[in-house]
């Protein structure tokens, strides 16, 4: 069996793909697969990292701040289409599964018009335009959040699947990752970080956490800036602010292994899209979710809240964003175990346990 997988830009849609496609590998050995991406997007080197093939084509999506600039893009376009089903006649898929972002488009539409069965997969509770355009296009549109459904027409090709996780973080142990990254059991963990991104408005928050808790007994702050803002922030600590990093303070550009970080963490002060809040709640972890204010439907809002409507975790809007109350709830936090181990019960029930099964019970394959 031959699949192509496709989505890209960022972690939130690259992913949810390497899970599908684990899960594929794990149930059908012997299947052929690969990712298609673009050369712009984290695909180029997430996917290698995780194994799989990837080809690429160029595609990107509208300006909608400048609408002359839309010319080139309807070049590029009318280039990825082309490459698009080039791809699809060569490697000769027997299906193609679309997770989001501009490259799906081409991919997909190519696929279905050459007859290949096509499935696409929304993590959020507001959808993505590509995701919208291509719904005709599939056989079955698998839902991350059953919010999503109101943003679809045809609900006879819906399946609410939940957002796949990797199979790492299912067994990640909380004694083992901290043994492996080198911290202490008995230490409060707090980690930090923006998305595959990075998250400037976040950073900019920590700034006045980190100084606070610069040497502080008894807890690790880690935080992942980003590669675009990591040089800024540490400039800003130690030579704007002259703040020597203690032991006890990790400023990473991106972490890679999320799972290990992720298992050891006791509070995740995090953006709230759609995987972020997966793998955040399969490893049941209390969080202080700051959804993004700049995305469409304002969807990492309602990702946030489905998880803190059962009481997992906190939501502050950025228009809030105090760096006095956040240092003020994480303290509250680190001194109330009760409280976070009450949290992180309730996240773990909001975790999408079996999406990647789901999806692949309701994939059409014939052997």
């Amino acid at each position: 069996m031959k699949v192509i997988m496709t989505g890209g830009g960022t972690g939130g849609h690259i992913y949810p793909a390497i899970a599908i496609a684990d899960k594929i590998k794990e149930r059908y050995p012997d299947s052929e697969i690969l990712f298609v991406g673009t050369e712009r997007g984290l695909e180029k080197t997430i996917v290698p990292e995780n194994g799989y093939p990837i080809e690429f084509i160029t595609v990107e999506g509208f300006n909608r701040k400048n609408p002359v600039k839309n010319i080139e893009v309807l070049k590029k376009l009318s280039q990825g289409n082309r490459q698009a089903k080039k791809l699809i006649k060569a490697f000769g898929p027997d299906l193609v599964i679309g997770t989001g972002g501009y490259v799906c488009g081409p991919v997909v539409r190519a696929a279905h018009k050459a007859g290949v069965k096509t499935y696409t997969h929304e993590q959020n509770a507001f959808p993505g335009v590509t995701n919208k355009l291509l719904e005709k296009h599939v056989e079955k549109l698998f839902l991350g959040f059953p919010e999503a459904r109101e943003y679809f027409k045809h609900k006879e090709k819906h399946v609410l699947a939940g957002n796949p996780v990797r199979k790492a973080f299912f067994e990640a142990d909380q004694k083992e990752a901290r043994k492996k990254l080198g911290f202490s059991q008995k230490d409060f963990i707090l980690l930090v970080f923006g998305g595959s991104q990075g998250a400037g408005r976040i950073n900019k928050a920590m700034l006045s956490v980190i100084e606070t808790m610069n040497g502080m007994e008894g807890i690790q702050v880690c935080m992942a800036t980003g590669r675009r803002y990591y040089d800024a922030i540490l400039h800003a600590l130690k030579d704007e602010m002259g703040i020597k990093l203690a032991d006890n303070i990790h400023i990473l550009e991106y972490i890679s292994n999320m799972e290990d970080y992720l298992s050891a963490a006791d509070l995740v002060i995090s953006r709230s899209g759609a995987l972020t809040v997966a793998e955040v709640t399969v490893c049941g972890k209390a969080a202080i979710f700051i959804p993004s204010p700049i995305v469409t439907g304002n969807h990492q809002y309602y990702n946030a809240k489905a998880v803190a409507d059962h009481g997992g975790a906190i939501i502050v809007e950025e228009k809030d964003l105090d760096h006095e109350k956040l240092i003020a709830q994480i303290l509250k936090l680190k001194n109330d175990p009760r409280l976070v181990e009450e949290m992180a019960a309730r996240s773990k029930a909001c975790a999408p346990v079996d999406a990647a099964d789901i999806i692949c019970n309701n994939l059409d394959i014939r052997r």
